[in-house]
């Protein structure tokens, strides 16, 4: 059983907006409040690791609020991370790691694929190439390049590769639950990956077309064509607001929002 937190369900400027008067963005519904997107997956009673104990939480991505979100939701444990691609709002948080590593005294395990992990490595060179100088501490961590499926604490993750533009991204799936952050088109290969998929995390950035992000009316046919039973937008821009847009939505489907809980997913 698994339990998945949303903890930022925005684009990458993240709403409200900066300098934005638009009815979203003044919106006092704490739904239409959107940090950069992430989630946390919490493993049920997982069995020991060779990182020193369970696997208990996974964090998808470090996004750039990432020390907001872990407060908000009392995040205390991070397990493992996983990253679906290196673009500043994915990755940006991860400085803010290090205060796992204190509280948790052991490095962290890191996935990504090959170009993802050699850009996080660039970016984030003081980390893996470390100074003389480190003052508050750097993040301990254990880079990991994904190859294809791999078992984290007894559960398979399943890498699903996307299309991000042309920019080649990974999902997860995790047993009947898939994440699809960050995409526009997902290649006939993947297809098979995502067969079975009950509940689903899918990006929807607006009502209008967008070269490296489905639309809500692309992101309705994928959830047709996957036969997901629930489904849930993210990455939202200031366009949608969360109220009129789920009032919109086909039964099933709705935006999801910053806190959202998924429980005793399978």
């Amino acid at each position: 059983m698994i339990r998945v937190t949303v903890l930022g369900s925005g684009t990458s400027h993240g709403v409200p907006a900066i300098g934005c008067d638009c009815a979203v963005c003044r919106s006092s519904d704490p739904r239409d409040r959107r940090t950069r997107p992430s989630i946390l997956i919490e493993v049920q009673s997982p069995p020991a690791t060779p990182f020193g104990g369970a696997v208990r939480s996974i964090l998808v991505d470090t996004s750039t609020d990432l020390r907001a979100q872990a407060l908000a939701n009392d995040v205390r444990r991070v397990d493992a991370i996983l990253f679906t691609h290196s673009h500043a709002d994915h990755v940006f948080g991860l400085d803010d790691v290090r205060r796992y590593n204190q509280m948790q005294k052991g490095a962290i395990p890191c996935y990504g694929d090959e170009e993802t992990m050699a850009s996080v490595r660039r970016m984030f060179a003081y980390i893996f190439e470390p100074p003389r100088q480190q003052g508050g501490g750097l993040p301990q961590l254990v880079p990991f390049r994904i190859g294809g499926p791999f078992t984290l604490g007894g559960v398979e993750i399943v890498p699903v590769p996307l299309f991000h533009g042309r920019l080649p991204v990974l999902g997860f799936r995790i047993g009947s639950f898939a994440y699809l952050t960050d995409c526009n088109r997902i290649p006939d290969e993947s297809w098979a990956l995502l067969e079975g998929v009950r509940t689903v995390i899918l990006d929807a950035l607006r009502y209008r077309p967008h070269s490296t992000h489905f639309s809500v009316d692309q992101a309705v046919e994928v959830v047709a064509q996957l036969r997901a039973e629930r489904a849930y937008f993210t990455h939202i821009c200031h366009d949608l607001g969360h109220a009129d847009t789920c009032a919109r939505l086909p039964p099933g489907v709705e935006l999801a929002y910053d806190g959202l809980v998924l429980e005793e997913l399978q």
